[in-house]
């Protein structure tokens, strides 16, 4: 963990940062950087995760100036010598002060929009319930790039409300349409989601994967392994995943979730 930005993506941390503030004027409150960067280090295809927090909610003409603007900052995954993919999350403070679940975010920007942006196709402000956990992240170890800290923003996350975002995650996959193309990614989503159901907080994917395989069945490892291998290293090939192991382990893993979530709400 580190309380520094890196070195490898300030600049284009200073252009992000400046490209926001230009467009969000004097609404804008604070620019924060949070997620691998600062916490078990970016890896070949990390994002760079920014949450932005403005005074009052944008017209929609800013919105999509504003993300027509990040795309020129931003590159997909892998395919730019110097530029990350930036995730970019917009919330108005009135919306989380005082809290309230599932809590309303402004816009979020990422590379898997771009050919929407690109299209005109941008999606409207929405309550979101995973920002429970997002917020707990930034909470948990974020840095102000501008703006004050995020503590004097936002309020401590209810736990009830995080465990809730966790178990509604866990909805997200029932077959395999659901998990086709994204298996090691979400291999190491329910990795986390395990991880924060029995600890409370979040964990790098890798590190989550690392403590999961000390409490797994064996049958479930090579899965695993697996997914940690292509976020560590990915490679140009697409790998093969066997089906029925893969299966195995997503059942398993959000039937073992579910029952520590509802243990942990009694």
């Amino acid at each position: 963990m580190t309380t520094h930005v890196p070195d490898a993506i300030s600049t284009q941390l200073a252009l992000a940062c400046s490209l926001i503030q230009q467009q969000l004027g004097r609404t804008l409150l604070a620019i924060h950087l949070y997620g691998s960067a600062l916490d078990g280090g970016l890896k070949p295809l990390s994002d760079i995760d920014l949450l932005v927090f403005v005074s009052q909610r944008p017209d929609p003409a800013t919105l999509r100036h504003l993300q027509a603007e990040l795309l020129t900052v931003s590159a997909p995954p892998g395919q730019h010598p110097t530029l990350r993919a930036l995730e970019v999350t917009l919330i108005a403070r009135g919306e989380v002060t005082p809290w309230q679940h599932p809590a309303r975010r402004e816009l979020q920007f990422g590379e898997w929009l771009r050919q929407d942006i690109l299209a005109g196709i941008l999606e409207p402000p929405t309550q979101d319930p995973d920002l429970a956990i997002l917020l707990t992240k930034a909470r948990q170890h974020s840095i102000a790039l501008h703006g004050p800290d995020i503590t004097e923003l936002l309020p401590p996350i209810p736990a009830g409300d995080f465990q809730q975002a966790l178990a509604d995650t866990l909805k997200l996959w029932n077959t395999v349409e659901d998990w086709h193309g994204e298996e090691a990614n979400i291999v190491l989503t329910l990795a986390r989601i395990w991880y924060s159901a029995q600890t409370g907080t979040i964990a790098p994917k890798d590190v989550a994967a690392d403590w999961l395989l000390q409490h797994l069945p064996e049958q479930h490892h090579a899965v695993v392994r697996q997914a940690r291998q292509a976020y560590l290293a990915p490679t140009a090939s697409t790998p093969h995943w066997p089906a029925i192991p893969l299966a195995a382990f997503i059942h398993a893993a959000k039937a073992q979730i579910t029952e520590i979530l509802k243990t942990s709400n009694h």
